[in-house]
């Protein structure tokens, strides 16, 4: 029998009060089950914002250095834990070994980040205009925040959520989603093994009707987080609008790398074919469209195409190089959209097929050539190792076709023109804009976010700005 995983309400472990579970099974071994997970409702829901809410006096009142020991001390424990939460994350999302091991590295390393900017969170010092008044400002915690993210980074984000609303001093209701459940609720341990006190964090399963919803209507909960796609994402910034919360959204993206006729082909490869197929394209920031100068086309698109054909296909803890899709309905997604591109009239040049490597959601890396940029795989989000490969004719032309999507998240250029570079960076439409680099990959201490429909582009995420959507300002005339 499976183990049964609890909910984590006001410091203790406890079932839902629908009395229901779900399952979780390995995607590269779908008759494997990893856990057994509450299928919470309302009252559960319900139930951890009146903890959270409870506590959030005390935590705010916590001293900044006393919440950085707590955040420390998870961290230390989730390093402590490394191999154990890499192989958890594989069995219930996929991701290959490595993958999932810079994943769980980077949630410690997060964790290590926030525990030192919480002891120096601090307002600042302004020159006033009479003599006799020093002007500054504090930050306070903004209350109760509601967290709710994605599977396909299971752990990082949910670290990148939590750790800065804790060092805040903001206390938080946090729902992962179903597909891969069981990696932050180890997170959760930790937290809770290094002393937090009950009810500052709370961390409840189940649909995102009941319990996500739960936590974007109700009136204890102060703010609102979410990581996921567009169509929810666009339902939970409603929702929280309507009841007068801060909203934070960070959803889908159409990703281009720009390839210049400068560019190293050998290099534009690599860093297009890394961005497309890493994490078997189960990324926001995932390389989707190679937007490629027509003098080193035909060249680029040899070299892409060997390179998806280079790549291991399999399961993650056997050493494969990609892992599965997280389920049934993600594969048939992909799947659709290869047949969607062939319909349209691009040119299939590899992949794109169902793989038999054991009983699980495995499909080749694909790349299409001739793409035009009004087909629904240039312009569509699709989720999975597909690349659409479109010719242009100017730096101009590269521009127009990368903004045109209803997305702005991540875009890169390759480029030894200087001069393009830098025009990149302000004629790109998107929140991470990258010379030289793949889409992909991103460093904890500056901020993260996008653009369009990528983002309700309110507040940003990771570095001092991952603290500023969990703080309120409060200015201060004091007349001595």
């Amino acid at each position: 029998m499976p183990e049964i995983h609890h909910n984590y309400v006001d410091g203790a472990w406890t079932a839902a009060a629908t009395g229901e579970t779900f399952e979780v099974h390995n995607p590269a071994d779908r008759s494997a089950v990893v856990g057994e997970f509450q299928q919470s409702g309302a009252e559960d829901a319900n139930a951890a914002v009146a903890a959270a809410a409870e506590a959030s006096e005390v935590w705010a009142d916590t001293p900044g250095p006393e919440r950085g020991r707590v955040l420390r001390a998870a961290g230390q424990r989730l390093a402590d834990r490394k191999d154990e939460l890499t192989e958890t994350l594989v069995r219930e999302e996929g991701k290959a070994r490595p993958e999932a091991a810079g994943e769980v590295q980077r949630a410690i390393d997060i964790f290590a980040y926030y525990a030192a900017k919480a002891s120096d969170l601090g307002g600042t010092v302004k020159g006033s205009s009479s003599d006799d008044t020093r002007l500054y400002t504090v930050n306070e915690p903004v209350g109760v925040a509601g967290l709710i993210t994605p599977w396909n980074y299971p752990i990082a984000i949910p670290a990148w959520k939590i750790a800065p609303a804790l060092a805040a001093g903001t206390t938080a209701v946090f729902k992962p989603a179903s597909e891969a459940p069981g990696v932050s609720r180890k997170l959760v341990e930790c937290l809770d093994e290094a002393g937090l006190p009950d009810g500052v964090l709370n961390y409840v399963t189940g649909p995102g009707s009941e319990v996500g919803g739960t936590f974007s209507t109700h009136e204890a909960v102060d703010a609102v987080s979410f990581t996921g796609s567009s169509a929810v994402g666009d339902i939970v910034g409603q929702q929280a609008n309507e009841t007068g919360k801060r909203v934070q959204l960070e959803m889908g993206g159409k990703n281009p790398a720009v390839v210049m006729p400068s560019a190293d082909v050998d290099e534009a490869v690599d860093i297009a074919a890394g961005g497309a197929f890493g994490v078997t394209g189960q990324a926001c920031t995932a390389t989707s469209r190679a937007i490629v100068h027509e003098d080193i086309y035909e060249e680029f698109v040899a070299g892409v195409v060997a390179a998806a054909e280079e790549i291991d296909i399999g399961p993650g803890l056997d050493g494969a190089d990609m892992g599965p899709h997280v389920s049934q309905s993600e594969l048939d997604s992909t799947l659709e959209y290869v047949t969607i591109g062939t319909e349209e009239g691009a040119t299939l040049e590899t992949g794109g097929e169902q793989v038999d490597a054991g009983d699980g959601f495995f499909v080749e890396p694909a790349v299409f050539s001739a793409v035009e940029p009004d087909m629904r795989i240039a312009q569509e989000e699709i989720f999975g190792p597909v690349l659409a490969v479109i010719p242009v004719g100017s730096y101009e032309e590269a521009v127009e076709v990368a903004n045109g999507v209803r997305y702005g998240l991540s875009a890169s250029i390759v480029t030894q023109d200087l001069s393009e570079a830098h025009n990149f960076v302000e004629d790109s439409a998107s929140g991470v804009v990258k010379v030289n680099e793949k889409t992909t990959g991103l460093e904890l201490h500056v901020p993260f976010g996008g653009m369009k429909d990528s983002s309700s582009e309110t507040y940003r995420e990771q570095g001092d700005a991952g603290l500023d959507f969990y703080t309120l300002s409060k200015t201060v005339y004091m007349n001595y």
